[in-house]
């Protein structure tokens, strides 16, 4: 399937705020737009503000476009703010919720853990990152000495994380469970979801 192979900070310097795409990695807010003449930031017009933040979002998510809109439709079409279903859709991905449990670094690092078959959900395999975790499941990694020394030390390298409250990380059980479907203010994502929905209205 096609993906986004480039340099990662280029994405967080075109959207001018840190994605989280790199474990360390701090954003110059004077730093030039990426492209051969490094051209400053500019006035952005309406349409140009609600392109930028569902750039983000893709980003944020690693998602393309036709995941991402196809997400829209999906939380359009549901009970609910399509805004926050959007949001509450992309951070019940399997793979972001390994990241959000801190047994992996970045999302692109979570998504690289399911691909290679190292995810359990239910006890059951999962090799699909885009997996919708439901309320009540239970996560778990492949028993294999290399695969658990490889989640122990990203749960080293992620000292000091914060789970939010709508998950349950057993670190030294190597095991997360969704507690509840998470609120808007426990979705710590620097986007405004409510253009995205204006941008995808028109």
């Amino acid at each position: 399937m096609a993906r986004y192979t480039g340099p990662r900070c280029r994405l967080s310097r075109r959207e001018g705020v840190n994605l989280g795409l790199k474990k360390k990695w701090s954003l110059d807010q004077n730093e030039a737009v990426p492209g051969q003449h490094g051209f400053r930031r500019s006035k952005l017009s309406n349409y140009g503000l609600q392109l930028r933040e569902k750039q983000k979002a893709k980003r944020i998510y690693g998602l393309l476009e036709k995941q991402f809109k196809n997400y829209y439709f999906k939380a359009s079409q549901a009970k609910g703010v399509t805004g926050t279903v959007l949001l509450q859709l992309l951070e019940t991905r399997l793979d972001n919720v390994i990241y959000r449990l801190g047994f992996a670094i970045t999302r692109a690092q979570a998504r690289q853990i399911v691909n290679h078959g190292l995810v359990r959900v239910n006890d059951r395999k999962v090799s699909t990152p885009s997996a919708h975790v439901k309320v009540g499941d239970t996560v778990t990694f492949s028993a294999k000495d290399a695969t658990v020394r490889y989640i122990k030390k990203n749960i080293d390298m992620n000292e000091g994380w914060s789970v939010p409250t709508w998950l349950q990380a057993d670190v030294e059980g190597l095991k997360g469970k969704v507690v509840r479907i998470p609120a808007r203010d426990e979705i710590a994502v620097p986007v405004n979801e409510q253009l995205i929905i204006e941008l995808y209205s028109k």
